[in-house]
């Protein structure tokens, strides 16, 4: 009798385990998404202490390791929002405008065209002053993550927009033609002993896009699609992470006009894979990062040379010959539910001629697919949740539901799938979002007309995304930050 109790009590615990344990795998077909929760962070969001993330950062800390900070754009600035709907369309605003630029940027280098030959170097650099292009800088403002560094010899710490999109390293300079506001005071080149203005015969200044040579010191232009730019001096500086680790001769842009509101930071960090960026300026086998949630005032890391952690869902790394800047994905598939799109393969391959692909980008928010690979995610998830109550889309939203009277729900699970055969399955937070305090939720994903599709910053935060540049692999590490 003790025996047979003891194998109903065996069977019954494998039962349990086994239920719990298929609840947890990453290829389940269903996972939970917690409304209460992430309405709760839509209300908190304009009652958090701004001072929480800014008093982490008022000194460099004393780390040796190549590393720093990383702060959502909300945590070191309150926009004045009238409420979590207003904060939601001004950030679909931005993101429109990252996309466009980031499209029209891979247009023009698979044209062979670059900037300097859309107009004419004196309209770029006038005659007695630097002068920027004239456009008009967007109203919302540029960057969504940023970091705490020091610039110069004694370092001079600024907010710096963090853009794996980008290469160019900028900073604003005194003296300013024209200087947008920023958070902390306008670097000042006289005061660092290690500034040093390169000449235009240098391997940086020839790498530059749109340059010019005035009394043999290297001027440099950069524009974004959103309407800002940055003209000036292209100079080496000391660049401080982590209080003593610093890494000297970085060449940098020093800015004396520039336009744009990139929300109190002082300039950009260029994480993008051209020979200018940071990271390839450092010649770093790897960088890794993590974006925190939107809505929260936690910091995570930015680090170089980290290694991929050994529990990492790993893609490869594909680059664009006709444009290095941008880190692409081999993205074969996607899934719902456990069932695969069956999605056409050229929807996402990366043809010779540099078009089509999938790129990862730390700037754009919202995942961008081709529109038949966007429907076929949509249909399906539509039909995975018809037991939802749906509503109206919002903005480039066209699947919401409102989920006001709910404190949870089980929704379909999503899925990216690599050509290597490694799935990566998202929280449903990552992609079933809030776009107000009411209970609306969102799927965040959206179509585009181009052949380039972007996975965005909605679906990264909360993973550690790894660059391994040495082994051309991207790794993805859940609930790492």
């Amino acid at each position: 009798m003790a025996d047979r109790v003891l194998f109903i009590l065996c069977v019954f615990f494998t039962i349990c385990f086994t239920l719990a344990l298929s609840r947890s795998l990453p290829d389940s077909k269903t996972t939970i998404l917690d409304v209460s929760a992430s309405v709760q962070k839509t209300v908190d969001v304009f009652s958090a202490d701004l001072t929480k993330s800014s008093e982490l950062d008022q000194s460099l800390s004393s780390s040796d390791s190549l590393s720093v900070q990383l702060h959502s754009r909300l945590s070191i600035h309150r926009a004045q929002h009238r409420d979590y709907k207003s904060l939601t369309l001004a950030r679909l605003g931005r993101d429109l405008a990252r996309v466009k630029s980031l499209q029209a940027r891979l247009d023009l280098a698979m044209s062979g065209i670059t900037e300097s030959d859309l107009k004419p170097v004196d309209s770029v650099f006038g005659e007695e002053d630097l002068q920027g292009p004239v456009i008009s800088g967007t109203s919302q403002g540029s960057g969504e993550y940023f970091s705490r560094v020091g610039i110069g010899r004694p370092p001079n710490e600024v907010y710096m927009v963090l853009d794996t999109g980008s290469d160019v390293n900028w900073v604003q300079c005194a003296p300013c033609a024209d200087c947008y506001q920023q958070t902390d005071p306008i670097y000042e080149p006289a005061s660092s002993a290690s500034y040093s203005p390169l000449t235009c015969e240098t391997r940086q200044c020839k790498s530059l896009d749109v340059s010019e040579c005035r009394n043999d010191s290297c001027l440099y232009e950069v524009s974004y699609g959103d309407g800002s730019y940055t003209v000036g001096e292209f100079v080496t500086e000391t660049i401080t992470f982590g209080g003593s680790a610093s890494v000297a001769d970085i060449a940098i842009g020093c800015g004396h006009n520039n336009e744009g509101l990139f929300v109190g930071a002082a300039g950009l960090i260029g994480l993008g894979g051209g020979s200018l960026s940071f990271p390839s300026q450092i010649n770093a086998s790897s960088f890794s990062y993590c974006l925190v949630d939107r809505d929260s005032d936690s910091a995570s890391t930015l680090e170089f040379d980290s290694v991929t952690p050994p529990n990492a869902v790993t893609a490869p790394l594909l680059r664009n010959r006709k444009l290095d800047t941008f880190y692409y994905l081999d993205v074969t598939d996607l899934s719902v539910a456990g069932e695969m799109l069956s999605i056409t393969p050229s929807a996402f391959r990366l043809d010779d001629n540099g078009d089509g692909g999938v790129i990862i980008d730390s700037g754009t928010a919202v995942t961008r697919l081709q529109t038949d690979a966007y429907n076929s995610l949509r249909d399906a998830f539509v039909k995975g949740t018809r037991n939802l109550p749906s509503t109206t889309g919002v903005a480039l939203f066209d699947t919401c539901y409102d989920l006001s009277s709910m404190k949870s729900v089980e929704v379909p699970t999503v899925s990216f799938h690599f050509s290597n055969g490694k799935s990566l399955p998202l929280p449903a937070k990552n992609y079933l979002i809030p776009v107000d305090s009411a209970g609306t939720f969102c799927l965040a994903f959206a179509p585009t007309s181009s052949s380039l599709s972007i996975i965005g910053n909605v679906q990264q935060q909360g993973t550690r995304v790894s660059f391994d540049l040495a082994h051309s692999l991207i790794g993805f590490s859940p609930n790492t930050c």
